[in-house]
């Protein structure tokens, strides 16, 4: 109901201002001239059409204003209305009334071809495109004129006018249409991406341009562009999306160095870095990680796993002062989480080292309670007993570990050893 009334009022207003029209100006004028007094106001109504997708309407406004002004930035903005209202032929006619079939006006040359391409009147839209091109050599015109061959499927005359375009200011998005052009059109696909790879070696790799690199080698199955191009684009768009494809990338080619030191750089998962630390031993990267995964998400488990890698990766095993701070964190963890294999490696810890035998058999216990035949475990609680002397007990645990087959691992095979000397020891006595 507002708009209608609005559209009333319109009406009122270009009623009552008809009657203020004077006689056309002798000269032109020049825009930010007002030639009538209500001039603007027919302007604002004009824009509020537009804005209403009343077209016709701001069209014949526009028009009206043209002819009592002869200012030609009204002309266009009428016939830019009467386009957008699909009045193609109206345009054509206009056009041809006021420029008389000459191309002094580039701009109203213009309008005319786009209404003949509307109206796929192509072959005329052509001829005129041509002769517009060769007289204003202005880029937008060749790319007008490249949009009508394409039509047609001309597309290597299309090419050479997007060229002729492209090198006047080297637009991305001129270059993108070309590459379509090359690669799906005319199946140059080598020398589509060799365009565009050009362009973003000069002019660098936009997300535009990359992403369209993205597609192509992507499509072609180029792994080593793929991830060359992933590259770029990371640099200039921190993506976490961008960063997992490379590690995906990475993660085919095997190429786990690679994917460790770009992990290590944009920090994307460093779940995954310890992950790879783990599997490639390098414990000492391995604290850092859990470390800072700990401080991060305050989760236990990073705090044991931290304390572990801090005395896998220590040089000096018998290092009391990092004796004291691994059994620190461990026991905070399972204080609060009874979690097997933190209570086994604390245990172990404390059996091994001789620091508190009896403690850590109870901490080991405590691991056998969650998982009754972890062998590892089982390995633990032997050598617990093998240190209080038990050990008989002790070989009665590991004829269990050989029954179930774990006999073969190195530490295990060292241990059961030990304490079948031990055993003859005690005999002899």
């Amino acid at each position: 109901m507002f708009n209608l009334i609005k559209l009333f009022v319109i009406a009122g207003f270009i009623v009552f201002f008809s009657g203020c029209f004077g006689a056309k100006p002798a000269v032109e004028v020049k825009g930010y001239e007002k030639v009538f007094e209500n001039e603007d106001i027919y302007i604002l109504h004009a824009l509020y059409l537009e804005e209403a997708q009343n077209h016709n309407g701001a069209s014949n406004l526009f028009y009206t204003l043209y002819e009592e002004t002869t200012k030609k930035e009204y002309l266009y903005r009428s016939l830019k209305n009467d386009l957008a209202a699909n009045e193609n032929e109206r345009v054509i006619q206009r056009v041809d009334e006021i420029s008389e079939n000459k191309i002094d006006d580039f701009e109203l040359t213009r309008l005319k071809i786009i209404a003949l391409i509307k109206e796929e009147k192509l072959l005329e839209a052509k001829e005129l495109a041509v002769k517009l091109v060769e007289l204003s050599n202005d880029v937008d015109d060749y790319l007008l004129t490249s949009e009508i061959f394409i039509k047609l499927k001309k597309y290597n005359t299309a090419m050479k006018y997007l060229e002729s375009a492209y090198v006047k200011d080297y637009n991305e998005n001129i270059l993108e249409k070309m590459s379509i052009i090359l690669y799906v059109n005319l199946e140059r696909k080598k020398d589509a991406i060799a365009q565009l790879e050009t362009h973003s070696r000069i002019h660098g790799c936009s997300k535009a341009i990359c992403s369209r690199l993205i597609g192509f080698y992507s499509n072609d199955n180029n792994i080593e562009g793929l991830l060359s191009t992933y590259l770029r684009l990371y640099k200039i768009d921190s993506n976490k999306n961008i960063a997992q494809k490379i590690v995906q990338i990475y993660g085919y080619k095997k190429d786990y160095p690679k994917m460790i030191e770009f992990l290590q750089e944009s920090q994307i998962d460093n779940e995954l870095l310890l992950q790879l630390y783990i599997q490639t031993k390098n414990y000492k990267k391995a604290v850092l990680v859990t470390k800072q995964l700990y401080e991060d998400s305050g989760d236990l488990i990073f705090l044991g796993q931290n304390a572990i890698f801090e005395y896998e990766s220590s040089r000096n095993k018998n290092d009391k002062a990092m004796h004291k701070s691994v059994i620190a964190k461990l026991e905070k963890v399972v204080k609060a989480k009874k979690d097997g294999m933190f209570l086994n490696y604390l245990g172990y810890l404390l059996i091994d080292h001789d620091i508190d035998v009896i403690k850590g058999i109870k901490y080991v216990k405590e691991a056998l309670k969650i998982e009754p035949k972890a062998a590892y475990y089982l390995d633990s609680l032997a050598w617990g007993y093998f240190k209080l002397n038990e050990c008989e007990k002790a070989a009665k645990i590991m004829k269990e570990i050989e029954n179930m087959g774990e006999s073969s691992n190195e530490e295990i095979a060292e241990h059961i050893k030990a304490i079948n000397e031990c055993i003859k020891k005690q005999k002899g006595k």
